[in-house]
């Protein structure tokens, strides 16, 4: 069965900027419940991977572009609990720092086009996998079924917060906590997709799904600094100065666009006087990737 979750620090964040706004922020690190299962990953993977054992299943499946954290966390997941993983990945055939890492963790990697990936298991390439393995267990990308939501419903851990942050990329995170919260608390999650508005959709039938009435969440849209992992260079030194100023690091695909949204909002005095958790997702191991595709460096 998947592994006992461990303690998660929530640490305080102190500065001027938020005095100023007499904000009280403090992070959820659930980057640092494991080095390679880490944030929300762990979450969306814990009753998905039991549900394998449950069934009896010999091998996983999943789907994910070059750069996934889904991907290399499933890889390392399968290589800690002795499960063969076979990943579906997007695009044209490459070799980069997550898709390494998920090799040495013995997931064997399936590349298809982009066209066929958005048929994902109806796709003649998926099929012939499929068909190829002995009762798999499947998972959609980025963990996004109605045990990954379980399992993000398990994020919040303490409620003595008015506001809770994160991330959000198929809005799977932000549903489960949504439906964690207390009446009185309020969910804001910061799309980083160019365009996208049309997760409120989505994040309305996950709600569906784990039979949550909550309403009180709102999705900011105005952070994607050009869409999925596209950058600005402003964004660029707002993680380098929350790394120098905190000695915490955040990705510039989820995390610090997220952060650098959350502090915009501070700044416009919108939640002044609020009490914020933000909720660390981890991505950290994209950030290699990343720069080598940009060349630069972050930290």
């Amino acid at each position: 069965m998947f592994p006992t979750l461990p303690n998660i620090p929530i640490q305080e964040i102190r500065n001027e900027f938020l005095s100023k706004y007499k904000v009280q922020l403090y992070i959820q690190r659930d980057d640092l419940i494991h080095s390679e299962i880490s944030g929300n990953k762990w979450r969306k993977l814990k009753y998905n991977i039991n549900e394998y054992f449950f069934q009896g299943c010999q091998s996983i499946l999943t789907f994910g572009g070059a750069y996934s954290n889904h991907i290399a966390a499933t890889a390392a997941a399968g290589k800690l609990l002795d499960i063969q993983t076979h990943g579906i990945i997007r695009g044209e055939e490459v070799m980069n720092p997550t898709l390494k890492k998920a090799e040495k963790n013995e997931m064997i990697l399936h590349f298809i086009s982009r066209e066929e990936y958005k048929k994902k298991d109806k796709s003649k390439l998926v099929v012939d996998v499929l068909d190829a393995l002995k009762n798999p267990y499947i998972i959609p990308e980025g963990g996004a079924n109605l045990l990954g939501l379980k399992g993000c419903g398990e994020i919040i851990q303490d409620i003595d917060f008015d506001t809770v942050v994160c991330a959000c990329g198929t809005g799977s995170t932000l549903s489960g906590i949504i439906s964690g919260l207390q009446e009185n608390q309020l969910a804001i999650g910061f799309s980083v997709l160019k365009g996208g508005g049309f997760l409120e959709a989505d994040i309305v039938k996950n709600l569906q799904l784990l039979q949550s009435g909550h309403q009180n969440w709102k999705l900011e849209t105005n952070f994607h600094f050009g869409g999925y992992a596209k950058y600005k260079l402003d964004l660029i030194e707002f993680i380098r100065e929350f790394w120098q100023e905190n000695s915490i690091q955040l990705d510039p695909v989820y995390t610090g666009k997220a952060m650098y949204g959350l502090y915009s909002l501070i700044e416009s005095g919108e939640l002044s006087g609020k009490k914020i958790l933000f909720i660390h997702t981890g991505g950290l191991q994209g950030i290699q990737g990343f720069e080598n595709r940009y060349g630069l460096r972050i930290f």
